[in-house]
This record gives C-alpha cells, structure tokens and sequence, in this order.
C-alpha cells in the first residue's frame, strides 16, 4: 500500500508469486487490523453537501469489498456515472503501480531475479522500500522518476465478475461515484 507521494505505507513480503494478491491480503496483518478495526482509520468525514464519507482503501477487482476497501465497478455496458467511477479509482489506484515504477528504476536489482535464499531475499526487498521512502522524503518533488502527467495515465477498468459485497457498503461505493460526478475532473468525461 502506498500515499498519494509514492510512498510506502504498508508492505507484505514473502509470498509466492502464484498466490493471488486478495489471498495474500487476506492472510496479512493489514487485513487482521482492518477486519478488527483496530488500525486507527479515522470517522467517516464530510465531502461537499455535508454527507460522511468513511475512508477507504482503494483497491483492483480482485478483491472484495468491505466498508474500507472499495473496488471498481465489474462489468460491461456500465452508466457514466459507474465509468467515471472507474476512470477516477484508475487515476488514483496508480500511486502505486507508480511507486513500484519508481523503486524499481532507482533501485535496478529488481531488474532481474534475485539470485540468494528467500529470507536474505525478503529482507533486501524490506531494505529497499525503507530506501525508498527516505529518498522519497528527502527529495520530495524532485525526481526524474515521478510520472509525466496527471492527465495522461487510464487504465481501463474490466471485470465479468459480480460482487457479492452487502448492500450497504455498494451503497457508499454509489455514494462515491455520485460524488464523483457532481464534482468533475476538468477532463474526466473525454475518458471514459
């Protein structure tokens, strides 16, 4: 999980590559504290028009939905409003393909495999994102790696799948994606 700065804010090592992200998650301690509500996630907070949105964590179609982890619409043929949705969870759901990016370019031994045993592996990876984050602090805006545009990174959200999620926390997904639309980005609806 990384901040809108690319950097990182919780990080799980170890797992295999063959294991799916939501299955990982799922056996985290990220996921045991959320679950518990033991992580200190602040109340719900107004947006505009006074209604109390609860934070979230954004999240990729393979994984489900809870009161703080939100995902993008599933399907085909979707209404602009869900498309915006999507489009908007896109924008920001790239922070962290991003910070990958980043780490990786500056730190180019994740160019290739490493070649040592799993746990001296796994403390490397460790090491590098506490780097990562220093850099990342220390040099604030003044990266080579940080990305083009603002304007310029879509990814094009599909799904087939349904989500079995309960009504109320589709209902606050709805909400954002109300949100979204009566609080446009300038170039939001040539996106989708």
């Amino acid at each position: 999980m990384c901040d809108a700065d690319y950097k990182f804010t919780y990080i799980d090592v170890g797992s295999y590559g063959k294991s799916s992200d939501s299955g990982i998650f799922k056996n985290s301690a990220l996921y045991d504290q959320l679950s518990k509500g033991s992580l200190d996630i602040p109340a719900a907070s107004p947006l505009e028009g006074g209604k109390l949105f609860p934070y979230v964590v954004l999240a990729d179609q393979g994984f489900a939905m809870s009161k703080n982890i939100i995902r993008p619409y599933g399907g085909k043929g979707l209404s602009d409003e869900k498309n915006i949705f999507n489009y908007r969870l896109s924008r920001t759901r790239r922070c962290i393909e991003c910070a990958f990016g980043i780490m990786a370019s500056k730190w180019r031994i994740f160019y290739r495999p490493l070649n040592v045993d799993l746990e001296l592996a796994e403390n490397i990876v460790k090491a590098v994102c506490i780097l990562h984050n220093f850099v990342r602090r220390r040099d604030r805006h003044r990266s080579e790696y940080a990305p083009e545009s603002e304007q310029s990174a879509f990814y094009d959200i599909e799904n087939d799948s349904t989500s079995r999620a309960n009504p109320k926390v589709l209902d606050i997904r709805d909400q954002f994606a109300k949100y979204f639309v009566k609080n446009p980005l300038q170039w939001q609806n040539e996106k989708i």
